[in-house]
């Protein structure tokens, strides 16, 4: 994702607020937030599972 650029990424908003539309656009970036936040807890807590097993 870090290859997409400036460009790519406005392309890809603009497309995103042609589809869904101005006012669904912060509703699905905060959808997409806290999924984010989730994943990350749970592959934190994964983690120190497997961290714990080698002690």
């Amino acid at each position: 994702m870090a290859n997409i650029g400036i460009g790519g990424a406005l392309l890809i908003f603009v497309i995103a607020l042609i589809v869904f539309g101005p006012k669904k656009l912060p509703e699905l970036g905060r959808a997409v937030g806290s999924t984010l936040r989730e994943f990350k807890q749970s592959t934190k807590g994964i983690m120190d599972d497997d961290h714990d097993k080698e002690k």
